[in-house]
């Protein structure tokens, strides 16, 4: 089988064709544009979310909750140690918000070498007040080097630093509590704790999450601060967050920890499974809808192709009658539809491209997320692997059953007709 000789065949026939052939180019180069450019904005997007979900949550928190005993007094009897006991109206108990020999649990973390860092953490719920009216909110104490390091606190800061926490008595605010009481980097609010004492803490800045929950309620100053807003030692931590090294192991490593340490553990899938369920359903749309895309292309091709074989049955009866085999004829149909698959391929990869580029320099500011510019797009290369991939087999599916038509031509039917 001459190769060179069935390619010039092929090209001739696209030439002769060429109108029909520039259509079914068009097709493949706009399905594959618009999946690339779809796939890219839609992952952007996901990223976008999921880092915004991931830098303020940590991969594993280790703290105490508040819950029922696990031991009842009746399963510790012999008499009803074998017996299945119902109880009802269990009290919760407080073990307390204190982590126990929270020095020697930390210190053991950082020597594990699947942890990255740790950032101990006190949190309370407190009332802001303003007046006679009473606003409630959350306080989260930090060690300021940890929780910059791990989390990026500062992209979140509109005013201020994250560095002035350092001083004594004072406290970042959310952007809906400044909003809510009039406040502003300078003034002085007034915090009453759980225990009923009056602290007066300088703001030194705003924060803004783009999480109206969050913004509402949260917060920061730094974790000496908020000991002695609440009257503690310096070994009093409620929280221990941790920043693993590979965050696949979080859910593993979170039951481990939690038995190890006998403190209650979460890790960042179970505290925010709907974000996790969120991304996986546009990442299915996004692929669907590009997949779609590509297979109507792949439809206009095997049209085009259906045509152009019955408008050449004369050609192809001669090439028969010339001693070309059937597989020369289908290959020949075959080199033609790879042809347009690649070339509108390739022009669909550099398009999307492009157009991923203009997305991604559309200005898209927002109140609610103060750190982005621009609309997201992701240039993964496994995007455009998949692109070409799908085109080139969408054409070959696609040009597969025209071709195997083109080589049962006989070509002593089709003289005989004329």
């Amino acid at each position: 089988m001459n190769f060179r000789l069935i390619l010039n065949i092929a090209l001739h026939l696209l030439r002769a064709r060429l109108k029909q052939t520039i259509v079914a180019g068009v097709g493949v180069t706009f399905g594959i544009t618009m999946f690339i450019t779809l796939v890219s904005f839609m992952n952007g997007l996901n990223d976008l979310l999921d880092n915004l979900m991931l830098n303020r949550t940590p991969h594993i928190r280790l703290y105490n909750e508040i819950k029922p005993s696990e031991h009842q007094p009746i399963n510790q009897s012999s008499k009803y140690h074998n017996s299945v006991n119902f109880i009802n109206s269990i009290k919760p108990k407080d073990r307390g918000k204190a982590i126990y020999n929270s020095k020697k649990v930390i210190s053991a973390l950082k020597s594990d070498s699947r942890v990255v860092n740790v950032a101990p953490k006190v949190v309370t719920p407190v009332f802001f007040n303003s007046g006679t009216i009473e606003i409630s909110g959350v306080v989260n104490g930090i060690d300021v080097n940890a929780e910059e390091e791990l989390f990026r606190f500062s992209d979140y800061i509109k005013e201020g630093k994250l560095t002035d926490l350092e001083q004594n008595n004072s406290i970042i605010i959310g952007n809906g509590i400044a909003q809510k009481m009039m406040l502003k980097v300078g003034d002085i609010v007034k915090v009453t704790t759980p225990k009923g004492s009056l602290t007066l803490l300088k703001i030194v800045g705003i924060s803004q999450i783009g999480i109206s929950e969050i913004d509402d309620a949260m917060t920061t100053t730094s974790i000496v601060t908020a000991q002695k807003l609440l009257g503690e030692p310096t070994n009093y931590i409620t929280d221990i967050q941790l920043k693993l090294n590979d965050i696949a192991l979080a859910p593993q490593l979170a039951k481990e920890f939690g038995s190890e340490f006998e403190l209650d553990a979460v890790d960042y899938q179970t505290a925010n499974a709907q974000f996790e369920t969120g991304t996986r359903i546009r990442s299915i749309i996004s692929y669907a809808v590009g997949v779609v895309l590509l297979i109507v292309a792949g439809f206009g091709i095997y049209n085009i192709l259906n045509m152009m074989i019955y408008e050449k049955m004369d050609s192809i009866a001669i090439l028969k009658a010339t001693g070309f085999s059937g597989k020369d004829v289908k290959w020949i149909f075959m080199t033609l539809s790879m042809i347009i698959g690649i070339a509108g391929g390739t022009l669909g990869l550099i398009f999307g491209y492009i157009f991923s580029n203009i997305i991604d320099i559309i200005p898209f500011r927002t109140a609610s997320l103060p750190t982005i510019e621009t609309y997201p797009v992701n240039y993964n290369p496994i995007f455009y692997i998949i692109g070409a991939t799908f085109a080139v087999f969408t054409t070959a599916i696609a040009g597969l059953f025209p071709s195997v038509k083109a080589a049962k031509v006989d070509p002593v039917e089709i003289i005989r007709g004329k």
